[in-house]
């Protein structure tokens, strides 16, 4: 299988002084998944919403590359929890489906027992394959509600669309077939998708609506490719997070 090579695009850790760059109060978590693999995140505490964003990312770079965007959501007053798979930046092991479904139960774990938040105050957030991560979590764990950003249903959907509808197990074992997990789900979720995704396109995004269940809201930035959502969506797409992560946390 080739999962490694089609599936997974880590970044090596750069070593700098991210918090005095970045202007931002990182805490540096070390947590161990169930199976073993040593972990890294960023804990990034705020005042003004009462809800902890567990934040799933995509398959490439690391948790370096989002630090502009959990500046902004630290603006918004948004606590988070931002960590990396394991196999990405300072995390040990090699990533795998089952693997990352691992490290975003230890990452939950972090938050509930070591920071002590409250399930009714988490708010599970994956963009892109880290969608199915988080979609997957939340269907074995409480939160407060559920965001899935440039999601798509499963990787053989995904597939269909790129390789004209050729099967593609022969050539990768992951499956993140997110619209099987969120059958699972009964928690308010929010769909974010970009209208001109290139990658993950638009109807993709909306069969991840289609199979979540109710209460659910569908959000389209227009305009926004895969990679560009949050600064073409801008402070709409901001106040949209606020407004929901507000009514799933009361």
């Amino acid at each position: 299988m080739l999962d490694q090579l089609l599936v997974y695009h880590p970044s090596p850790w750069e070593d700098r002084d991210w918090a005095r760059l970045s202007r931002l109060p990182l805490e540096e978590v070390w947590f161990k998944a169930h199976d073993g693999p040593r972990l890294f995140g960023w804990y990034v505490p705020a005042t003004g919403l009462p809800a902890v964003l567990l934040w799933c990312h995509g398959n490439a770079g690391n948790i370096i590359h989002r630090l502009e965007n959990l500046a902004a959501l630290h603006r918004m007053g948004l606590s988070v929890l931002l960590f990396d798979y394991r196999g990405y930046g300072r995390s040990e092991g090699m990533p795998s489906e089952p693997g990352l479904y691992q490290d975003a139960l230890a990452a939950y774990e972090v938050l509930i027992t070591t920071k002590q938040v409250p399930p009714e105050r988490v708010v599970l957030f994956g963009r892109s394959l880290g969608a199915a991560v988080a979609g997957t979590l939340a269907s074995q764990r409480p939160a407060a509600g559920l965001i899935l950003e440039s999601a798509f249903p499963s990787v053989a959907a995904l597939a269909r669309f790129h390789y004209w509808g050729l099967p593609m197990d022969w050539l990768v074992s992951a499956e993140y077939n997110l619209a099987d997990r969120l059958r699972q789900v009964r928690r308010p979720i929010l769909v974010i998708h970009g209208d001109r995704d290139t990658l993950v396109p638009l109807q993709l995004g909306q069969a991840v609506f289609e199979a979540a269940r109710p209460p659910k809201d569908l959000y389209v930035v227009h305009g926004a490719d895969h990679n560009d959502l949050v600064g073409v969506g801008g402070a709409p797409y901001f106040e949209r997070l606020r407004r929901f992560v507000k009514d799933v946390t009361g």
